[in-house]
């Protein structure tokens, strides 16, 4: 949600597909696929792919670039861990804003019923 809102303050356009991985392309985000591929290799097991993530994002973004992506995936990863643990449920305002894009990417498939 915080993307599609920034898209329309800076009047950019972005394919939240992009994050599901079922694009080919950057979805709108300079090096999208590069954050979202060390996004995915920092959250999961393989060192090896997260090497390479992280080597590929530093040669396109620099140390800078590369602090700020993996700052961006553990606040992500925490808060969303913390929601999940304590069972906080989506806020109807936020289910109402976010239900075009949670349908077309099928999110709510990983939603409890009784929380969205």
């Amino acid at each position: 949600m915080l993307l599609r809102a920034s898209g329309r303050t800076y009047d950019k356009t972005y394919d939240l597909a992009a994050v599901t991985g079922t694009l080919e392309s950057d979805g709108g985000v300079p090096h999208g696929r590069l954050l979202v591929g060390f996004a995915e290799a920092a959250l999961g097991e393989d060192d090896a792919a997260l090497a390479r993530a992280r080597d590929a994002l530093m040669t396109a973004l620099g140390p800078p670039g590369l602090v700020d992506a993996a700052g961006v995936v553990g606040l992500f990863n925490a808060i969303d861990r913390v929601a999940d643990a304590t069972g906080i449920p989506l806020e109807p305002e936020k289910a109402t804003a976010s239900a075009d894009f949670r349908a077309a990417l099928d999110l709510d498939r990983f939603a409890v019923s009784d929380r969205i």
